[in-house]
């Protein structure tokens, strides 16, 4: 048959055939424009569901959060758009005691506060005079707390006040730590202040009295805290919100506190756990208003560090450790509806599943089994509504009922998901570092045949976990998706496995890690025959790129290429360029200056003479957790050593890639390198 006729057989036969639907490869922009699903917040009476889900508009590099809701009584009901609120700013939205929406929404150049009956229009509560970063309103609904960056003005209104200039020039002018955190260089005498607002008629007035007095430091507290460090009592009558007290002691102290302060600031805030100078925080009041629940750390300095579930009577003081005999780390706090549990979840070998905690007994109950389940909101029935991803999927609603039966409430990337190929995930243990049992995994397209090249993915923290969860910065489905498989390890140091394991990394950055990675990689590729030992690439952040560079010096033969993002390259450099203090130096038992020789121990810098393998840097300008001129070090060292290297910076961005198109490009420089040294073997 010529060549026209088989072009013709071939149309006539597509013709003839349905068209079916194609999977594909996941890409980054697949995970960019993937919907997210916001923190569900349930009415007074149990029935709906109110959340954000997110669009991406690449094109603009923002994203959009309209408001949903959710009808929880009609089985199979899908999410809604609030009409009233389309193509509005609307943010921070939840359900005040009335059962109307309150939430906040831009006014000319402010967010103002505003109420919106069901099926009625938004209506303005609020006039504050300076820009509010969240709020929280009283279970009494006759009161609102506010929190804004603020000057030392005793009423928010005050903060609208030009400040005199302090002379000609833009410099800036310090006196102690913090000069910078996280992103942003520190304003002087700026914090995160509380402002109680009484509501009268349907409006919040005054000028906004300040609740935290004359205390110095942020609330909540910063880079990562929010609404979840502030509470209300029963009455309404009481505000509980956690600080770090600033000062000379700021940047090397861990030790939030819990304080409570009269709702309307009438006096000065106390100090509840003032005898404890590690972490405290994530207040919540039981429903009859007689105890107040919260998470407390032991060891002064070590953010990592066990917390345990507190249980304090209000009237009387007296404070129990209830979850002391769990070896699990809290990481969330929900009292149920009839206040004899809490609802909190947990890391626990590659999951984070939700738990109940009997009040009375302290016992705990498994909730879910795998991915990664938070957000947690307990109905009046029994049942608890809450968040649920994994590595194959981003969030959706579900609920578990109280006979511990699980249904899944929405699926809003359903249609996204259903082009994408599919992957299999599994877990495995083997013999580590001291015979101890060391957890990994192995994600691979299902329906890629012949032999995998490697990615192997470090994470960070140290303590940490790449665990069954689903990921918009290191996503393993978008690792996988050129035909690799992605292999992780959690090394000494890792969170789920109970608090001593997690400690095993103290002052050992280089030593049992090194050894798990190692042990962990010969196992995954001795397990499953599809994997290319001969074809790897190893990847990590923060600490995870720390141990890129380590890998450099003591493992300079194991992999075909390295992707370094914002790691550690001096550590003793790092010692004095930190913001947080205290992470170093408790890591290193101690300052750079007292104990010089643990900083030297395990630094990379001093094995440059072994370094062979082409790696590339990725650096953010805006990184002040670990700075970008570690990074830079790192590829003049690799440049210097003529070792093959590419160097990838974001001015805009800090130690993690937020914005959709950097993310993009993120992945299409990272791919295009594992491409370039992952060749396929000659036939």
């Amino acid at each position: 048959m010529n060549k026209p006729c088989l072009l013709l057989a071939a149309a006539v036969a597509a013709l003839a055939l349905p068209t079916l639907a194609q999977a594909r490869p996941m890409t980054a922009e697949d995970m960019q424009l993937m919907h997210r699903l916001g923190a569900p917040e349930i009415s007074p009476d149990g029935r709906y569901a109110l959340f954000s889900i997110s669009t991406t508009d690449l094109k603009a590099n923002k994203r959009n959060n309209p408001l949903y809701l959710l009808d929880l009584t009609k089985r199979g009901a899908a999410p809604k758009p609030i009409a009233a609120l389309a193509n509005t700013n609307a943010n921070s939205a939840v359900w005040g005691p009335d059962g109307a929406i309150y939430f906040l929404m831009k006014v000319g150049e402010r967010d103002q506060l505003h109420r919106m009956a069901l099926g009625g229009t938004p209506q303005k509560m609020s006039d504050f005079g300076a820009d509010v970063s969240g709020f929280k309103l009283s279970p009494t609904g006759d009161r609102v707390v506010v929190w804004a960056e603020q000057k030392d003005c005793p009423d928010l209104a005050c903060a609208a006040t030009t400040f005199p200039a302090k002379g000609p020039g833009s410099g800036q002018v310090y006196d102690g730590l913090f000069v910078r955190h996280w992103d942003t260089w520190i304003e002087p005498g700026t914090r995160s202040r509380l402002y109680s607002f009484p509501i009268e008629n349907g409006q919040a007035t005054g000028m906004g009295v300040r609740l935290t007095g004359e205390l110095v430091g942020d609330t909540p507290s910063k880079p990562y805290g929010g609404g979840e460090e502030i509470a209300f009592s029963a009455d309404g009558k009481t505000v509980y919100f956690a600080l770090r007290e600033a000062g000379r002691i700021e940047p090397t102290s861990t030790n939030l506190d819990i304080f409570a302060v009269p709702a309307d600031g009438s006096a000065a805030p106390t100090n509840l756990t003032d005898a404890n100078d590690a972490l405290d925080n994530l207040p919540a009041v039981s429903p009859d208003g007689r105890t107040l629940a919260y998470v407390a750390m032991k060891r002064p300095g070590y953010e990592a560090d066990r917390q345990v579930i507190q249980l304090r009577d209000l009237a009387s003081g007296r404070t129990r450790a209830l979850t002391e005999a769990w070896d699990r780390s809290v990481g969330s706090l929900a009292w149920s509806a009839d206040g004899r549990s809490l609802i909190v979840e947990a890391s626990d070998t590659l999951e984070n599943p939700l738990f109940r905690v009997d009040v009375a007994s302290g016992k705990v109950t498994r909730l879910t089994r795998e991915g990664t389940a938070h957000n947690a909101r307990p109905l009046k029935d029994g049942s608890v509504v809450f968040a649920l991803n994994s590595v194959h999927k981003p969030d959706d609603l579900h609920r578990v009922d109280s006979r511990g039966r699980i249904t899944q409430l929405t699926a809003v990337n359903k249609d996204r998901l259903a082009d994408l190929d599919p992957v299999t995930f599994s877990k495995w243990s083997f013999a580590g570092a001291n015979n101890d049992t060391v957890w990994g995994y192995t994600l691979k397209p299902t329906n890629v045949s012949g032999k995998l090249p490697i990615a192997f993915i470090v994470h960070g923290g140290p303590q940490g976990s790449f665990n069954n969860s689903w990921s918009y910065r290191w996503n393993p489905r978008v690792f996988a998706s050129p035909g690799y498989a992605v292999v992780s390890v959690d090394f000494h140091g890792s969170t789920g496995y109970g608090q001593a394991f997690t400690d095993a990394i103290n002052k050992d950055w280089g030593g049992k890690p090194l050894e798990d990675l190692q042990k962990g990689l010969a196992f995954a590729v001795s397990r499953d025959a599809q994997l290319d030992g001969d074809r790897a690439c190893a990847l990590g952040g923060s600490y995870g790129g720390y141990m890129m560079y380590w890998i450099a010096g003591r493992w300079p033969e194991g992999f075909d290429c390295l992707v370094s993002h914002n790691g550690v390259f001096d550590t003793r450099a790092m010692g004095y360029m930190t913001e947080e203090l205290w992470f170093t130096e408790w890591e290193n038992g101690g300052s750079p200056f007292e104990q010089p020789q643990e900083y030297e121990r395990w630094n990379p810098i001093n094995q440059v003479q072994n370094w062979k393998t082409p790696t590339l840097v990725v650096i953010g300008d805006r990184d002040y957790r670990v700075p970008y001129t570690q990074g830079l070090g790192a590829f003049t060292a690799l440049q210097r050593r003529d070792v093959p290297s590419r160097l990838l910076r974001f001015p805009d961005e800090n130690h993690w890639i937020l914005k959709p198109q950097n993310s993009i490009q993120w992945y299409d420089v990272v791919q295009d390198w594992m491409a370039r040294w992952l060749k396929a073997p000659a036939n």
